[in-house]
């Protein structure tokens, strides 16, 4: 008899699965059911595609259901949903019939969470903006062609993605987060950078606030009311985060983790015999914790879907899982980052060190140079790199991908002096900025040479007396003078310091050096030590860095 597999969901994982479950095995019969009229379209694209970036809501479509009967012979069911899963049985029930199945590959995707809003029930223009469905909501609703002005809630990263094309469309935007800072997933510092420059572009972002009731006049809201003000507005965008759909499962006792993603191995089996799972249903391993981790990003659908399918096929095919490998575009600016973060590190108690370093991303001769900043987590004894986040306008998501490899390849932060990597003056300098990563560390790691975070100064300043520390500027007094400086630091430049005693100072006192970014702070920790100071530290990143997150 024929293997009998079905697919329940159609829009990243679900159709990977059914194309590799054919790929793997010619013989199976194949069904795939999809609630929606729709299967298989890009839901990063819709931000992009509410500004008109992409020209189309035609170039959002994928994979047409068509292609997959037509050349994969798949039995596509479309607005057809699944009720009901028996699996002692090996059946669905739909809203249609029954339907047996062998294997079952479970790949239901996640809603939007729509938290309780008062009158929001009552209101016509406001919608998420994670499925097709929302984005037709959205035009049709005139958003895009009628509002003025525009509130979203949530600053993840479909959030930002959406106030960004807003934006540049001319609408304008605010943003409400409940938590201390847009986009959650990097760290406090990199958050600042994002939020910097989301005000600069005219942005109004409110942080640590809830929408807890929505003004509404004849079936539309004209203000959003939060505890800190009332925001007058032409439309809502809710973006707040996500929920698993995987009640069908939970209810038939699967195991999951706490927000009902579903527990797969590396087989993508969830703990239900013949069942499969892949895509944002799913948590898959943390391959750097070795816990279950809820990753949902469209990178792990389709490999997480491509695994399921190959399994469900009978193949053998592993999906080992991730580690937190993120970007976004912030107008002119971009973050990245990858595995574990300073948070994670600390909460755990392991023992790591950061570097953060600003260098050209591209050489200081070349046409519209851009400086990047590149911060890197590393075990304080081996140096194996653990973490990494980096921010700028070029090159950002090449030094990321580096990074991520490294992790994956359980580097260490010495190995990045030796990595060969692509240059050409219109990409890198000579010397590029993860190899200079790499060579900082390396100091840190092998020579008596320490730095400071700004975090740890500004802790350090406001927790204990201003005298506990002398702190040192190196710039030249022009720079001093035009960028301004840290309260009660000294200007002593760098080319001054080995003609001077330096008597005026404590040698055996704390000691902290600055520069612009770190370099020139470096070399007078050099020749400070060599004067005789004790106890001296450079700060990460200068003031370049203090004055980014003041």
């Amino acid at each position: 008899m024929k293997l009998e597999i079905i697919v329940i969901g159609g829009l990243s994982a679900g159709p990977s699965a059914a194309a590799k479950a054919r790929r793997q095995n010619e013989n199976a019969n194949i069904k795939m059911f999809e609630k929606c009229r729709n299967i298989s379209y890009a839901t990063c694209g819709i931000p992009y595609a509410l500004s008109g970036v992409i020209k189309t809501r035609e170039k959002l479509l994928v994979v047409e259901a068509d292609l997959l009967r037509d050349r994969f012979n798949i039995d596509v069911h479309l607005e057809e949903e699944v009720i009901e899963i028996l699996p002692k049985e090996h059946k669905i029930r739909t809203t249609k019939t029954s339907y047996s199945y062998d294997k079952l590959i479970f790949t239901t995707g996640a809603k939007t969470i729509v938290p309780k809003i008062t009158n929001l029930e009552h209101a016509l223009n406001w919608s998420p903006c994670r499925t097709l469905e929302d984005f037709d909501k959205i035009m049709k609703k005139g958003a895009i062609d009628q509002a003025e002005h525009i509130t979203i809630m949530g600053a993840g990263l479909i959030g930002v993605e959406v106030v960004e094309n807003l934006v540049e469309l001319g609408k304008k935007v605010t943003l409400i987060e409940g938590g201390d800072g847009v986009l959650p997933m990097w760290t406090s510092k990199f958050r600042k950078f994002a939020q910097n420059t989301l005000e600069q572009h005219g942005v109004e972002v409110i942080t640590n606030t809830f929408v807890k009731e929505v003004e509404v006049k004849e079936g539309v809201i004209t203000s959003v009311v939060t505890p800190l003000k009332n925001i007058a507005t032409d439309f809502l965008i809710m973006s707040v985060g996500i929920k698993p759909n995987t009640d069908l499962l939970l209810e038939k006792g699967a195991e999951h983790i706490g927000n009902g993603a579903l527990k797969v191995n590396e087989k993508m089996e969830t703990s239900l015999p013949d069942i499969y799972a892949a895509g944002d249903c799913a948590s898959i391993k943390n391959t750097l914790t070795n816990e279950h981790d809820y990753l949902p990003l469209g990178t792990h659908s389709n490999k997480g879907g491509r695994a399921a399918g190959a399994n469900a096929g009978g193949g053998n095919q592993l999906f080992k899982g991730g580690y937190k490998t993120a970007i976004i575009q912030v107008f002119e600016n971009v973050l990245g980052r990858t595995g574990l973060s300073p948070e994670y590190l600390k909460k755990h108690q392991i023992d790591f060190k950061t570097n953060l370093i600003i260098a050209g991303a591209t050489p200081g001769y070349f046409p519209n140079q851009k400086d990047i900043i590149i911060e890197t987590y590393y075990e304080a004894t081996t140096g194996k790199i653990l973490g990494c986040e980096a921010y700028g306008e070029h090159g950002v998501d090449k030094r990321i991908d580096v990074m991520s490899t490294a992790i994956y390849g359980g580097l260490t932060i010495e190995d990045l002096c030796n990595l060969d990597l692509a240059y050409a003056p219109p990409f890198s300098p000579a010397k590029d900025p993860v190899v200079v990563a790499g060579f900082v560390s390396s100091n840190a790691l092998n020579d008596d040479y320490d730095e400071i975070s700004v975090e740890e100064l500004k802790l350090a300043l406001e927790d204990s007396s201003k005298e506990k520390y002398q702190i040192i500027d190196v710039r030249s007094p022009d720079e001093v003078l035009k960028n301004g400086k840290i309260s009660n630091s000294i200007n002593l430049p760098l080319d001054a310091i080995r003609k001077l005693s330096l008597s005026r100072f404590d040698k055996e006192k704390e000691t902290v050096v600055y520069c612009a970014k770190g370099m020139r702070g470096y070399l007078a920790f050099l020749q400070l030590k060599a004067k005789g100071f004790k106890k001296l530290k450079n700060l990460s990143g200068g003031y370049t860095i203090w004055n980014k997150v003041s």
